[in-house]
């Protein structure tokens, strides 16, 4: 696959940016009307619109564009938001895994993506351990209602 030029989208003006909010706020339905036909999107393009729509309701310029399936480090880094010597470091100790053609290496973005993911629920799992803490130490020091 052929990666195309990263199409930038400036920040919504701030009216536009709220009123887009108030219409996300809690939903995630999304309906695509192309030529006046109404299409439902797979699970993965419909989450991805709802994230570009997100960010636009928050203010954000968006950058778009494709990704090939095998990336370069720079890339995968790129996408992941580490750095390069970092992911190289992650790939010698076989963390995430990496395919060699010729010297150079490669990394498949759906090995990038489970890291991604991965990193996201222990980020969740040290969120509520640090949650559960909080609330075993308000009950244990005397903090229940009476």
């Amino acid at each position: 696959m052929a990666l195309i030029a990263p199409r930038v989208a400036p920040a919504l003006p701030a009216d536009d940016a709220l009123a887009l909010q108030r219409a996300l706020d809690g939903g995630t339905d999304i309906t695509v009307f192309v030529d006046g036909t109404v299409h439902r999107l797979p699970p993965q393009a419909r989450d991805a619109v709802v994230d570009l729509l997100a960010r636009f309701s928050r203010g954000e310029a968006v950058t778009v564009s494709s990704v090939e399936e095998m990336l370069t480090t720079s890339k995968a880094a790129e996408l992941a938001g580490i750095s390069h010597t970092y992911l190289r470091n992650m790939t010698d100790r076989g963390e995430i895994p990496v395919e060699y053609r010729g010297t150079h290496r490669r990394i498949r973005l759906a090995a990038i993506m489970a890291w991604l993911e991965g990193q996201k629920k222990k980020k969740q799992a040290a969120t509520a351990a640090a949650a559960g803490e909080a609330s075993d130490a308000g009950t244990s020091n005397g903090g229940s209602a009476q």
